[in-house]
């Protein structure tokens, strides 16, 4: 009994054993397009033939082509992300301000606690806080700069201010003190030729010119020009007392929200909410976006999105140039091939498969070195900075990267691309002749 199991056990592993050679055969056979190309292309180093330097320069330039859209990709989007947050960070996603107030805003807007609990849980707002603007004049010995000086207080969220302090910390600014400190940029400090822990006198021109003496407690430093050279930060209270306003005045709120691509949804909510908390306090408000305050510059960084596709097309159009004359060099010397492939019957189509194979061989290990090779420099460049901008023209000090998720969909619209403008120049075996092609040299 024992021994028949046994047989039984052993006839049924070679019967698997059969059946899964069978497949694998019929896989084989299913596939050999695929076979005949991965010979080629396995022994295309293999003597001394004119298609070797062809395939190479087919290889490289689809290599090089991956390697430029991956490096100019990820300096673009790190440029605009760069600039967005620079932008953002003095004025926040969304803006609420009185409809009658002057540029820098003289009028207030009239918010309470409770206010601000309705605005933070609008949909789409992730965080709520005010501030007032004061222009005035900054001096230091003989020299003075025009500024607005922004008072924020406890509510306001300074991680883009720590971010980019250069010299000294943040004070705690609040709404119920007078700090007595200042922030400023380094463009500014340069000008007024002063330091932190130096005081400086500040004027303000209302009914009456006020002054007040206050000491420079950090110095920032964004190399967003414009903005750096006009904004300075110190305590809310401080500027609600120069505009004598109660507590529940401020030159404007600002809105953070969840997600920036819902920017518009947001801010159609936020127009709700504060329409009751207008009509309810008598004033006349408006909502912008930090889109809508900045055209100018969120124009110029919409015009970054046309240069990338400009230089993808004409990436594709080199790789794909590159590879469609290695892949009739290719033909021409596979022509003896070709023509015993067609004497024993093959057709057209299964002879352009094989081309198109290899070929697709070829794109892909270029794919693969254009992406290693494009993915480490940029690493590079993101962990040490080695190539340096001018921050005063371009509003940072080196070049920025950020990799994207985009760069996947990218690599395989080129990789299809670059295969199916191939399916035209193959189209050239059917042309050959059997017997021609069996004596050609």
């Amino acid at each position: 009994m024992l021994k028949i199991s046994f047989n039984l056990v052993i006839l049924l592993t070679f019967h698997h054993f059969v059946i899964i050679c069978k497949c694998c055969i019929f896989a084989l056979a299913m596939n050999v397009e695929f076979f005949l190309a991965e010979r080629l292309f396995g022994a295309r180093r293999e003597g001394k033939r004119i298609s070797k330097p062809a395939v190479a320069i087919a290889q490289w330039g689809v290599a090089v082509g991956i390697l430029v859209m991956t490096v100019s990709v990820c300096i673009v989007v790190g440029f605009k992300h760069e600039i967005r947050d620079k932008i953002i960070g003095f004025g926040c996603h969304i803006q609420v301000n009185n409809y009658e107030a002057s540029e820098y805003g003289e009028s207030a807007v009239t918010i309470d606690n409770d206010d601000i609990q309705a605005l933070q849980i609008t949909s789409g707002v992730s965080h709520v806080q005010t501030f007032i603007h004061k222009p005035g004049l900054i001096s230091a010995g003989d020299e003075f700069e025009g500024i607005i000086i922004k008072g924020i207080g406890s509510d306001y969220n300074t991680e883009f201010i720590e971010s980019h302090i250069v010299e000294g910390s943040l004070p705690q600014f609040t709404d119920t003190a007078a700090s007595g400190s200042l922030v400023i940029s380094r463009s500014l400090a340069r000008k007024l030729n002063i330091k932190r822990g130096d005081k400086v006198n500040a004027y303000f021109v209302q009914q009456s010119v006020k002054a007040r003496r206050l000491t420079v407690a950090a110095i920032y430093e964004t190399h967003l020009t414009e903005a750096d050279a006009l904004y300075a930060f110190t305590d809310i209270y401080t500027t609600r007392r120069l505009n004598d306003w109660s507590s529940d005045k401020v030159t404007g709120i600002e809105i953070a929200t969840v997600d920036y691509d819902a920017l518009e949804t947001t801010r159609d909510s936020v127009v709700e909410t504060m329409a009751a908390i207008a009509l309810k306090n008598g004033e006349r408000l408006y909502v912008q976006t930090i889109e809508e305050m900045n055209p100018h510059l969120f124009s110029w960084l919409g015009v970054l999105d046309r240069t990338v596709w400009i230089i993808l097309i004409l990436v594709l159009g080199i790789a794909g140039f590159t590879m469609i004359s290695g892949l009739l060099i290719l033909i021409l010397e596979k022509t003896n091939f070709i023509g015993i492939l067609k004497a024993v019957g093959a057709k057209n189509i299964f002879i352009r498969r094989i081309f198109l194979y290899y070929a697709t061989f070829i794109i892909g290990r270029g794919v693969l070195w254009g992406n290693i090779t494009g993915i480490a420099l940029c690493f590079l460049q993101q962990h040490t900075g080695i190539i340096a901008l001018d921050p005063e023209m371009y509003y940072m000090n080196r070049v920025p990267i950020e990799f994207t998720w985009w760069l996947l969909p990218m690599n395989i619209a080129m990789f299809v691309i670059s295969v199916a403008m191939l399916v035209l120049p193959s189209m050239l075996i059917s042309r050959i002749e059997p017997t021609k092609a069996i004596r050609f040299e």
